[in-house]
């Protein structure tokens, strides 16, 4: 009987992934992966409400050891508190300061889940690892969940294809409301918690106060790009990312006026009137750290920059094994450094990398 170590977040996903596995006659073992102390990093949480008398994470912990008890599996747990620091706490405030917009998740996903839990699940006698991700495997493809609306490839763009070995995604060919109704059918105690947001194993925080912690608030000018006018003065570049319009505190212009772009060196957010202000369009960028999960790099596929956005036809000029330079001359609003840029080719997801610059009319755009 091949052995399988199945990721056991505390959530349904995690839980059914679990169940499809031990039905599929595979001998099932759980791993809990704790990433995040909230005392040891200096996060100050701030008072328990009386529905949260245990930190989040340990709520988890507690859900996923009900979940195996329940279905008959062990479960165990490692501690990847500094690891996670090191690897991804460390990267996303680092890209914080440069002014980018980083995505967290992604890397923990490749330095966490399937580098050191591999690791961990080695130790265990593994044969394969299992997540709860919404993703596929198919005929040596790496696949989209067929969720439309929770499919994650995007989230594992950075996974190598020697990391994807041997790994199993039992969820990735149901939909959520399948995965939620098998969790209900065993009575299991994750079949309707809500899904987990905010950041990778931190969770749902107040970011400015969360922040505030590791990064000093260097407050500044908003100024309207169109017309160089002052509207208003930003609490710190860090909290805002190209194309929002929430937040901005600007008076009369509240939901109107959109961010797009920061200097850095003077400290100032721009912004501008409109969703389709052509300051927030682009129609090229350069993407570094590249990973290629397929065999097949095509010049001509799809790409999204960030999650949950459509598909956007893109022609790549492949400039070495790390950098591509992604062209989509109808233009795409809000392409942001710091994001990752994920190609697809039908189904199948290439792999991607992180947006370093972005350009309109061959020029880079400077006040990004």
């Amino acid at each position: 009987m091949k052995k399988v170590v199945v990721g056991m977040s505390g959530g349904v996903d995690s839980s059914v992934a679990a169940i499809l596995l031990k039905e599929q006659g595979y001998e099932v073992i759980g791993l809990f992966m704790r990433n995040w102390d909230a005392l040891v990093n200096n996060d100050v949480l701030g008072n328990p409400t009386l529905n949260e008398s245990i930190c989040p994470q340990e709520q988890d912990y507690n859900d996923a050891l009900k979940v195996c008890e329940q279905l008959g599996i062990p479960l165990h747990r490692v501690d990847f508190v500094k690891e996670y620091w090191d690897y991804v706490f460390t990267y996303f405030l680092d890209e914080l300061k440069k002014g980018r917009t980083p995505n967290p998740d992604i890397m923990c996903n490749k330095y966490i889940k399937f580098d050191m839990f591999a690791k961990e699940a080695l130790k265990l006698g593994a044969d394969y690892i299992a997540t709860g991700h919404y993703a596929q495997i198919k005929d040596g493809k790496f696949l989209r969940g067929i969720d439309d609306n929770k499919d994650q490839t995007y989230f594992l763009s950075q996974v190598s294809k020697e990391q994807l070995k041997n790994v199993l995604f039992p969820v990735g060919s149901l939909n959520k409301k399948e995965v939620r109704k098998i969790a209900s059918e065993y009575n299991l105690i994750t079949a309707k918690k809500k899904d987990s947001t905010g950041i990778c194993f931190i969770g749902e925080r107040n970011i400015s106060k969360f922040l505030e912690n590791y990064l000093p608030n260097t407050p500044g000018d908003i100024i309207n790009i169109e017309d160089n006018k002052k509207l208003g003065t930003h609490i710190g570049l860090m909290y805002y990312t190209i194309g929002q319009r929430r937040g901005l505190n600007i008076g009369g212009y509240e939901n109107r006026m959109f961010v797009v772009g920061k200097d850095l060196n003077k400290n100032i957010l721009y912004v501008a009137l409109g969703d389709d202000n052509e300051y927030l369009m682009s129609d090229a960028c350069l993407v570094e750290d590249v990973n290629w999960i397929s065999d097949n790099k095509y010049t001509k596929c799809t790409a999204k920059f960030r999650y949950r956005q459509p598909d956007n036809d893109v022609e790549l000029e492949i400039i070495d094994d790390t950098h591509v330079l992604v062209k989509y001359p109808q233009k795409v609003k809000s392409v942001t450094p710091g994001q990752a840029c994920v190609f697809y080719k039908d189904e199948e997801c290439l792999g991607g990398g992180i947006i370093k610059e972005v350009y309109k009319n061959n020029e880079k755009i400077w006040y990004l």
